[in-house]
């Protein structure tokens, strides 16, 4: 017995909410084919505003579902209104659907008769355009790209050549190939969807190879876990305690080369404490040690706050500044008069001023640094540059703004896939996790618990060269979705002029 319109909206919200089971920290990645397959089916035949709605509910469901945890981080921690907090979590949530409810109305606006133009060139064509899309529209927000969900898949061979979105273009097409052998009964309409699921993987597994190769010697690295909880960490009684706690952890990390502490390791600005800095460079040339530091700094000529991080090294002692900010968190795109209201209710209103594009490349342990800071290393294609010259990534963050939740294990998940994506290792420090060393083919080499005080020592390979994906970026995947949306454009245009005739 069929659903009606209604029924498949409920069916579409739950199935979205499942697709969340195929992130970190569960990791069953064959729901992201299953999940958007179950919605491929219900929008099938079905009138495009139906249609919409029911690609809304799958987004609502998804995405809610999938970023709870920013309730933790805007009302537990940055004490914003409840009320405040749920019309920010509502907003998101509605814009983050809308893409996937857009997919829905096109893909049955303009090829709801021409079933298989809209199963094999539209839906799998659309689905990348608008994750795409999403990560950089309105300063972005690329979190829970179907890609990531496949890091430990046989698919992930793909992210070297194409990228996240190259996976994420794969699996749409997997889900399209599933949806059609659950809607077609005969033998030979069931070849192309097996023939094309098949070649997917197979591809994949054989298509595996090393794109970027060593050089010169391993180096040791130490990344330092403070353990810091937020709710204490800009309380004043606390400033000097956590001073001793990082210079104490630091003391079990000597006989590293490179000491890395995560974002804005300490409570302080960083013109505050230059004794206490010139003190750590001394004791590091002492043991052999150079750093890379999370620190807020403020710059009084121009009146700004950056969130940055500092390298100090002896070929040259230099800052990186994060150029992909957090709305709500590190800036408020709000108009004067809310700001006004903001300050008023003692609401955090300082902005911090991002970093520039093109910064110059750090040098640390012999090493050429790619450096982010916290969620900007969800923005792949930003990075593409400082590949062409670094021989270690490195990525500070302070997930302790998501408490106990699943947000850290995605983020994980995100960096796994950048240290795929550009063949290289990749040291991450967290101030309560999660910390761990990445390898080049994605693989955690080493990792911390959560929430404990603790030292990750690793010894990992400088690493040169350039995957087709940092070569070119997105540019294959979007121009590549584009033309099959040309393609198909231009097969229903033939089909309906034949009919005509």
């Amino acid at each position: 017995m069929s659903i009606d319109w209604r029924g498949r909206c409920v069916a579409a919200f739950v199935t979205g909410s499942t697709l969340n089971l195929s992130f970190a920290p569960f990791g069953w990645w064959p729901v992201a084919v299953f999940a958007p397959a179950v919605l491929f089916v219900l929008i099938r035949g079905v009138p495009r505003r139906r249609a919409a709605w029911m690609g809304a509910a799958f987004g609502v469901g998804f995405f809610a579902f999938g970023t709870y945890w920013l309730y933790t981080c805007i009302h537990i921690f940055g004490l914003v209104p409840i009320w405040l907090t749920f019309i920010l979590q509502a907003g998101l949530v509605s814009l983050m659907a809308f893409y996937i409810a857009a997919l829905c109305y096109i893909a049955n606006r303009f090829w709801l008769e021409s079933a298989a133009i809209r199963d094999w060139l539209v839906l799998p064509a659309l689905w990348v355009l608008l994750e795409w899309l999403r990560g950089w529209l309105l300063s972005g927000f690329p979190w829970l790209s179907i890609g990531y969900a496949f890091i430990d898949s046989p698919l992930a061979a793909i992210a070297p050549v194409f990228g996240v979105y190259g996976v994420t273009f794969a699996a749409a097409l997997a889900a399209v190939a599933l949806s059609v052998l659950w809607s077609r009964t005969g033998t030979r309409q069931r070849w192309l969807p097996l023939g094309v699921l098949a070649a997917l993987f197979v591809v994949a597994i054989l298509g595996a190879r090393e794109w970027t190769h060593a050089v010169g010697h391993k180096i040791s690295v130490a990344a330092v876990q403070g353990a810091v909880s937020q709710d204490e960490k800009w309380q004043e009684n606390n400033r000097e305690a956590t001073l001793i706690r990082y210079s104490h952890l630091t003391t079990s990390a000597w006989g590293a080369q490179l000491i890395v502490w995560p974002e804005a390791a300490l409570p302080v600005l960083a013109s505050d404490i230059q004794d206490y800095l010139q003190a750590l460079q001394a004791a590091g040339r002492r043991h052999g040690a150079e750093f890379a530091i999370g620190l807020l700094r403020y710059q009084p000529d121009t009146e700004e706050y950056r969130n940055g991080l500092l390298v100090l090294s002896d070929s040259g002692n230099g800052w990186y500044y994060k150029r992909r900010l957090v709305p709500f968190g590190e800036f408020f795109p709000v108009p004067p008069f809310v700001r006004t209201w903001m300050r008023l209710r003692n609401l955090p209103y300082s902005d911090m001023t991002p970093g520039e594009e093109n910064q110059p490349v750090l040098r640390a342990a012999g090493q050429k640094l790619g450096l982010t800071i916290c969620y900007e290393d969800a923005y792949g294609a930003a990075q593409l540059k400082v590949l062409r010259e670094a021989t270690l990534l490195i990525n500070i963050t302070n997930n302790a703004w998501y408490g106990d939740s699943t947000a850290p294990h995605q983020h994980l998940q995100i960096a796994r896939m950048r240290a795929l994506e550009a063949g290289r290792y990749l040291v991450r420090a967290a101030n309560d996790g999660i910390t761990a060393v990445i390898g080049p083919r994605g693989e955690i080499v080493a990792r911390l618990p959560q929430f404990q005080q603790a030292v990750l020592r690793a010894d990992v390979q400088p690493m040169t060269g350039l995957t087709p994906y940092a070569r070119v970026g997105n540019y294959p995947v979007v121009i590549g979705a584009l033309l099959m949306l040309f393609v198909a454009v231009w097969k229903c245009s033939v089909v309906r002029r034949r009919a005509r005739a």
